[in-house]
């Protein structure tokens, strides 16, 4: 099994090994057609797929079968009896998360009460193995946190790692009504989708974003519960989730090629071009003409 890491224009997939026979994957498609990802995984392997975003579809036995996989819905899928390769249509404005384990890692995980996991048992465990689900609100959470890391590259592993077994343990938790306990509000999952509501706004008006206020008037949520609430699962203030995205947005703009430094500051936001080439060497320590310099050196 072999790492691997893509960034096309609008779209970006990562994988980021968290151990051995342990991988989480990443996709997110931002791109207004359909995006074809293939990866080998041998039949030892158990998938865990998690759409957050739109509708992706697999593709199994060369084109004979296919199973779709729906926004806020999860899917495992498990067969010692052959090897089932990712070969995945991610529709665009989709987002999908992967967790791959290894069966001989999976029992590991749960030695001191493996019959509780059903397709364990000794009866079970050489079966293959299917089953589709919804996604909890703190299932959300977490598989955001996974699309949308922004912290130092040094911890990402850790990070991962922490956030893949807090996935697992959320997706196999006995009880039906798993909650929030750290963030009680956000276990009303109305509140979790006005927050995804908040962030589409910010994103689709980064040249002229709403006030806070005005952005928690139009959602229908008080300031409070938004700040709160968008820090719990984007792992960041509003506006400075916001000035992430306006520089990720710049870079690749500058990388295009097809605009100056001037036109892409008005396309993100900047009246002038001094704030931005400020706002561009504050997030990436370079200027953006210097940078530009640098793809071509």
């Amino acid at each position: 099994m072999n790492s691997d890491v893509k960034n096309v224009a609008r779209g970006t997939f990562s994988e980021t090994k968290i151990d051995d026979g342990f991988f989480v994957l990443t996709y997110q498609n931002e791109n207004i057609y359909t995006e074809v990802i293939e990866r080998a995984i041998d039949s030892s392997f158990i998938q865990f797929h998690f759409c957050l975003k739109g509708s992706s579809k697999f593709i199994f036995n060369e084109g004979r079968y296919a199973l779709d996989i729906l926004e806020e819905n999860s899917l495992l899928l498990y067969n010692p009896q052959r090897d089932l390769p990712i070969h995945l249509e991610l529709n665009p404005n989709s987002w999908l998360v992967s967790v791959l384990i290894s069966i001989k890692k999976f029992h590991s995980l749960f030695s001191q009460e493996a019959d509780y996991i059903t397709f364990l048992s000794d009866d079970n465990k050489d079966k293959k193995y299917y089953k589709d689900g919804k996604i909890s609100p703190s299932m959300a959470i977490v598989l955001t946190q996974l699309i949308h890391y922004n912290l130092n590259q040094s911890i990402k592993n850790l990070y991962f790692k922490g956030k893949a077994y807090e996935l697992l343990s959320l997706y196999f938790n006995r009880s039906e009504d798993a909650n929030i306990e750290h963030c009680p509000f956000l276990v009303d999952e109305t509140n979790v989708i006005k927050i995804r509501k908040a962030k589409d706004i910010i994103i689709a008006r980064m040249a002229e974003p709403p006030s806070l206020q005005e952005l928690a008037d139009e959602i229908g949520l008080n300031l409070k519960k938004l700040k709160e609430g968008f820090k719990q699962i984007y792992g960041d203030s509003v506006f400075s989730f916001l000035f992430d995205y306006k520089m990720e947005v710049a870079r690749k703009l500058l990388e295009s090629g097809e605009h100056n430094v001037n036109e892409v500051g008005l396309k993100v936001g900047y009246s002038t071009s001094s704030h931005f080439i400020a706002a561009f060497k504050k997030k990436y320590g370079t200027t953006p003409k210097k940078y530009l310099m640098s793809l071509t050196s």
